[in-house]
């Protein structure tokens, strides 16, 4: 089971519509990251979170797309995810797949999910951060430089056992990922290998990099049919 959050507004992309909608090389990013999922050929079904006036528009992308559901998001990704989770209560085990990542390669999907058959209860992809990495105070005055070797660039999907995630969800707690509220229980969360294909389009830039990788990527093209 995967969900897939695409209520959000994505205003830092500068377009007029919701960024799940927005178009990369002809196609919504919403069916690139579903086509995705299912071209992984380990996801059994699909559920699409989307603001409640989008759900006719978004049932329309997704009509010929077999074991895919549209539901109401909400106002914040965690609520989202949490209609999701209300949406698929017979689920052993989810992904959720943010659908600004687009371009993210199925075989990065199974290798989540192959983490999890393992017995690991959550698993992310993740990548080692480039950059030097400096924590700074409300004055912007660096108070620290931590060794980036030990940091990661976590992607989605994010994978997880089924009733741990719900648990998590159930704490009501703010996190900037599903795995942030998972840490929150005390739960192990596992990192593997992410790829750099998963980047998350989220300004004008990541937009034209995706445009112009799709176009040139002829796996990204047979994706995007």
């Amino acid at each position: 089971m995967a969900l897939v959050p695409a209520a959000g507004q994505g205003v830092r992309l500068g377009e007029s519509m919701p960024k799940a909608f927005v178009p990369i090389g002809g196609s919504p990013m919403l069916t690139l990251a579903v086509d995705g999922l299912i071209a992984s050929g380990v996801v059994d079904h699909i559920v699409i979170m989307v603001p409640a006036e989008l759900i006719e528009r978004a049932g329309a992308l997704v009509a010929d797309r077999n074991s895919v559901s549209v539901v109401a998001g909400g106002a914040e990704r965690i609520d989202s995810v949490r209609a999701g989770l209300a949406a698929a209560p017979q689920a052993t085990h989810i992904l959720v797949h943010d659908a600004a990542r687009a371009l993210t390669p199925p075989s990065l999907i199974a290798r989540v999910v192959a983490a999890l058959r393992t017995g690991q209860r959550a698993v992310v992809p993740g990548l080692p951060v480039t950059d030097t990495v400096k924590s700074v105070d409300a004055h912007g005055v660096v108070t620290g430089t931590p060794d980036r070797g030990g940091l990661r660039a976590i992607q989605t999907p994010q994978g997880f056992e089924a009733q741990l995630l719900r648990e998590a969800y159930a704490l009501d707690l703010p996190a900037t990922d599903d795995a942030g509220l998972v840490e929150r229980l005390g739960a192990r969360v596992h990192v593997i290998p992410g790829d750099p294909m998963a980047f998350k389009i989220t300004t004008p830039l990541d937009l034209r990099l995706a445009d112009e990788l799709l176009a040139d990527r002829p796996a990204a093209r047979a994706v995007a049919r």
